[in-house]
């Protein structure tokens, strides 16, 4: 028969590095002033995309569309009909749904800028970091020579030290694609 011990929860982790607080700094810093320089029309977007994205605008939907339907349905006693056939509401829906749509285009560009920046800085640090691991790969190669260490795939270790060329990869992936 086995004693179980009680289950502790694991340490907490380290503070962050100097290095990772000031890389999240400078994206915080970064996405404020993006924010800052937003034009007044994409604040205005953005704003009416993020209400009516939310529940407060579904609910403010059934509230105004169920009201706009039983009192044309004449369910209600007293209260006239104004629309019995709906065609007003299906205009106002339409007209609504044209306006909506495009603020959503407009949020989605300002989104899809944004996210094409945050590409090329991935693809920059990406490039920088291949060019820098061919380099140390170059210098460890030369100290394992120096200690006469002997390396066991030494093509593939040529391979690693050859840089590589973003447009050699670019055409060899445009070549490769399949038409559609």
């Amino acid at each position: 028969m086995s004693t179980t011990t009680p289950t502790l929860p694991p340490p907490p982790p380290p503070s962050l590095s100097s290095a990772l607080k000031r890389n999240i700094d400078a994206i915080t810093e970064r996405r404020r002033q993006e924010a800052a320089s937003a034009t007044r029309e994409e604040r205005l977007a953005q704003a009416i995309t993020s209400f009516t994205g939310s529940m407060r605008f579904v609910y403010l939907h059934l509230a105004v569309y169920g009201s706009w339907i039983v009192v044309n349905l004449g369910v209600i006693p007293g209260v006239p009909t104004f629309d019995p056939s709906f065609v007003i509401l299906a205009m106002v829906a339409s007209v609504e749904a044209i306006f909506l749509s495009t603020f959503v285009l407009i949020s989605q560009n300002r989104t899809s800028a944004a996210a094409d920046k945050r590409a090329d800085l991935d693809l920059q640090i990406n490039l920088l970091t291949e060019h820098e691991l061919t380099k140390l790969s170059e210098v460890v190669t030369a100290i394992a020579a120096h200690l006469n260490v002997k390396v066991k795939d030494a093509t593939a270790i040529e391979e690693i030290k050859r840089d590589v060329a973003p447009e050699a990869v670019l055409d060899e992936l445009n070549e490769s694609k399949e038409p559609c």
